[in-house]
């Protein structure tokens, strides 16, 4: 068995050996922290612009609700809570798009109180549609908000079917 090496030695001493155990630990830590940003999570310019493009499609979704219970007082009240998810859609659109500001879309009116259903429909269907293909050229957490809104779109279609 090797002796200790004595205080006066040339051996490591206690605070040299914790010293350098603290910088170690320290650079390590640094080192797993800084990770380069998810290049996935860039946004280019082409995306920001159709993410804006997608809060007016949901923006003329809202509104085609409103004018289809305006035609149809009876489906208005059938589909308040669709209506309450599609305006929770674009509240998450909104923020994900900074710099979107309201805009007043008009899907125009069905023709007749008879026709509201299916001109609702239509409407969801083609927001349903804008939202799936907007998806597909956008990245990470903005290409999954537009692929949820756009199966809830989906669903929304078959409960007004």
């Amino acid at each position: 068995m090797s002796p200790l090496p004595s205080p006066g030695s040339r051996g490591f001493s206690r605070r040299t050996l914790l010293a350098a155990s603290a910088a170690g630990l320290a650079l390590a830590a640094a080192a797993c922290t800084s990770s380069p940003p998810d290049e996935r999570e860039r946004v280019t310019g082409e995306q920001a612009d159709q993410l804006l493009g997608q809060v007016g499609v949901q923006e003329t979704l809202v509104a085609a609700y409103t004018a289809a219970g305006a035609a149809d007082p009876a489906l208005a009240g059938e589909v308040a809570e669709l209506a309450a998810q599609a305006t929770e859609q674009l509240e998450r659109l909104r923020q994900a798009a900074p710099g979107a500001t309201p805009s007043s879309s008009s899907p125009g009116t069905p023709a007749s109180p008879a026709e509201a259903r299916s001109w609702l429909r239509e409407q969801v269907s083609t927001a349903a549609t804008s939202h799936a293909a907007a998806a597909l050229n956008q990245s990470g957490a903005r290409a999954a908000l537009l692929g949820s809104i756009s199966a809830g779109l989906r669903g929304q279609d078959g409960l007004l079917a």
